[in-house]
């Protein structure tokens, strides 16, 4: 039973554990990484831009000093070059947050030619995961946070356009990598059960929370209309970032998580408020549309999850 109005202060002591964050300078990401080292852990801001998360880790106070990684969710070889370097660092991951995205973005490719946003928010964690999986399967009790949003309920995975070429919308590609993180999320924990790992997979959304989120993406390619909504919304419903990251802290940290739980805010039907456990949509839970995407998603990334290849998923 969640605490009705947990909180950072409500985060057990973190010492000796390892965490990346994606997207940690800013936002989501860089409250979490805050939370997390004045708790103790050693986080690695994961960041596109390396003199933001400089600028970043200058104000987080911890035990240990937080680092940051040059990390390019859109593009393959950076995230390769990314996980070499981690691996090479750091023996242990206790926590791995798939946190940073694009949203509404204009119709975009990424450096391998994969739609930016379904390249960026899934294909690129779903690559980042599996080349960290070793790692992450080495360590008792780690956790994998897959970020999501409400947007995932008008999401479709369409196969036979999946880069959207044919058509291309932006709010639809947005959902469609959202619906994509579910999927994942939960097919990998369906996974790490026939593997019998100690490590789960959960899923966290921020509810609305202000954050760069709602200008970068939308302000490309002249979508200003879309900035200009968004400035005014945010003023007049959104939450803090802080409180848009409880859930995805509390998916990290809480005792009583489990494997496959989807956390997000508990009131105005997810949009604000303090974690709760949630409910995802069933086209999300669809076995045979998860294990799908994540043949696609390996047939294009070309990571196949070694570490899993044990287990009787395959």
């Amino acid at each position: 039973m969640i605490k009705e109005q947990w909180d950072v202060n409500d985060i057990p002591d973190q010492s000796g554990k390892t965490a990346v964050v994606t997207g940690g300078n800013s936002g989501l990401g860089y409250e979490v990484s805050k939370s997390l080292a004045s708790k103790g852990a050693q986080v690695i801001l994961a960041c596109r831009n390396l003199d933001k998360g400089r600028e970043a880790i200058e104000k987080i106070d911890g035990d240990s000093p937080p680092d940051v990684m040059q990390l390019d969710l859109a593009d393959l070889s950076s995230i390769r070059l990314f996980c070499d370097e981690f691996l090479k660092k750091h023996q242990s991951l206790h926590m791995l947050f798939n946190n940073a995205g694009v949203m509404q973005a204009p119709q975009l490719r990424t450096i391998d030619g994969f739609e930016l946003q379904l390249g960026t928010n899934h294909l690129g964690h779903f690559a980042l995961t599996g080349l960290l999986l070793k790692r992450i399967l080495g360590t008792e009790g780690s956790r994998v946070i897959t970020v999501s949003s409400g947007a995932h309920r008008t999401g479709n995975i369409d196969f036979n356009d999946i880069m959207k070429e044919k058509k291309y919308g932006r709010l639809a590609a947005y959902a469609q990598s959202k619906l994509a993180n579910l999927l994942f999320a939960y097919e990998l924990q369906r996974r790490l059960d026939l593997l019998g790992s100690s490590t789960i997979s959960v899923a966290a959304h921020p509810g609305y929370a202000a954050t760069n989120l709602q200008t970068t993406g939308p302000g490309m390619g002249g979508g200003w209309g879309y900035t200009t909504l968004y400035k005014v919304t945010n003023k007049l419903l959104a939450q803090s970032a802080l409180m848009g990251a409880l859930p995805m802290l509390y998916a990290a940290t809480a005792k009583d998580v489990k494997g496959g739980d989807y956390y997000g805010p508990g009131s105005l039907g997810g949009m604000r408020g303090y974690p709760k456990l949630g409910e995802s949509n069933e086209k999300s839970h669809d076995e045979n549309l998860g294990r799908q995407l994540w043949e696609r998603s390996v047939e294009l990334t070309k990571v196949g999850y070694e570490e899993l290849l044990s287990s009787k998923s395959h």
